[in-house]
């Protein structure tokens, strides 16, 4: 059975352990790690079947077959790597630190080196099939255009250095529109699919993001239009915000929780 270590005990690393815990997912969750002591606390008393270790990720990684990074773009700086060296697989949900073209081209290296694997769940949007099947052939423009309650947005470097009044917002107003390589960086909490959308397709610089704040809204909307040798295509999923955390989609946690059912089943479906 896949031996699975956590790293990050908020929103979406509570959701995976808890499907881990009920069965959901077909694997033993091994180990558990956060700074945040609180939030560790809080997700083992939820635990029923699994009590896993709380280790640092040091030890944790010479023990399991699997990390999974719920944590922050700074974390995936500090274990992935380490992780790799360690010949242990790992699933990325932070994946806006790959807009970092050196990161982004050490983990390459450092899964192949080693024989890894690196998994990087389609998060809170879809149709990332389709455009790894047009990505076969030229694709012309990916372009990304996210809604949210101006709430949702709150604490994103790009709010607080531009001191964007978000509760003055009192109708559909453009906070960003500029390239994915700058997108994550200005929101790095709220727009990771940016860059799972960059890197499935035609990279951080050529794919177009585009942040709106909306009040009439209560849910996240990503609208995905890409172009190419196929032809084109649209989609748009309005997601329900998770209930702890509203800058985060309930559908992100779900990603990840159907990417580790996909790793742990012989019987792999679609792109």
């Amino acid at each position: 059975m896949l031996k699975i270590g956590l790293i990050g005990c908020g929103t979406i690393g509570t959701s995976i352990c808890k499907a881990i815990d009920d069965g959901t997912i077909e694997a033993e969750l091994f180990a558990i790690y956060d700074r945040n002591m609180d939030d560790v606390d809080k997700l083992l008393s939820t635990l029923k079947r699994y009590k896993p270790q709380v280790m640092e990720t040091s030890a944790m990684i010479k023990e399991i077959d699997l990390l999974v990074e719920c944590a922050s773009q700074g974390a995936v700086y500090e274990v992935i790597p380490a992780a790799l060296h360690a010949h242990c697989d790992v699933m990325i949900m932070s994946v806006g630190a790959f807009a970092d073209e050196k990161l982004h081209k050490t983990i390459r290296e450092l899964a192949k080196d080693n024989n890894c694997k690196v998994y990087l769940p389609s998060g809170a949007i879809v149709g990332l099939d389709g455009l790894k099947s047009a990505s076969s052939e030229e694709i012309y423009s990916v372009t990304l255009t996210t809604q949210k309650p101006p709430r949702g947005l709150a604490g994103a470097p790009y709010i607080i250095r531009n001191k964007i009044d978000l509760d003055k917002i009192n109708g559909r107003n453009v906070i960003f529109e500029g390239p994915a390589s700058e997108a994550v960086k200005a929101f790095p909490a709220n727009v990771n699919v940016a860059a799972t959308l960059s890197i499935a397709g035609i990279g951080f610089e050529k794919t177009k993001v585009k942040i709106v704040a909306n009040p009439a809204l209560t849910r996240n909307i990503h609208e995905i239009s890409v172009e190419g040798v196929f032809g084109e295509f649209t989609t748009r999923v309005e997601n329900v915000p998770s209930p702890t955390n509203p800058k985060s989609s309930y559908l992100a946690s779900l990603s990840a929780i159907a990417t580790l059912k996909k790793i742990s089943n012989p019987f792999q479906i679609g792109t």
